[in-house]
């Protein structure tokens, strides 16, 4: 890695659930949840400004969600430090997948992305 890749280095890590009780299968709905990780492991203090996700149901649609923040607020991450929240996803079909990025800027003012890696959003027992 590059000096500046270090120095501006943020890792994603996403932890998604299946919510039986308000989803409705009868009726096409299926809800999930997702913890997001949000850590800096670079060497400057980071500002979430922004995400993007792309979410893409089982039929291969695909929706894209931007948006200020993340849960309503922009949080500043020093480094060695991470940020954890919950949110949540409507699918149409049992199973789908998400992924998308943050723009984030340093306190010195770079801005830069961090990517979400793809993940799998899936009732149980639905995937073998």
């Amino acid at each position: 890695m590059s000096d500046d890749q270090e120095r501006y280095r943020v890792e994603v890590d996403v932890d998604p659930a299946y919510v039986a009780d308000q989803s409705d299968p009868a009726e096409g709905r299926y809800v999930f949840s997702y913890t997001v990780t949000i850590k800096n492991m670079g060497a400057v203090t980071a500002q979430v400004v922004s995400r993007h996700w792309v979410i893409t149901d089982g039929s291969g649609h695909e929706r894209e969600v931007r948006g200020e923040g993340v849960v309503g607020e922009q949080p500043r991450i020093k480094p060695g430090e991470g940020f954890r929240y919950t949110s949540g996803a409507i699918l149409e079909t049992p199973v789908g997948s998400m992924h998308g990025s943050y723009s984030l800027v340093a306190e010195d003012g770079t801005a830069f992305n961090a990517d979400i890696p793809a993940f799998t959003l899936a009732v149980p027992h639905t995937l073998h």
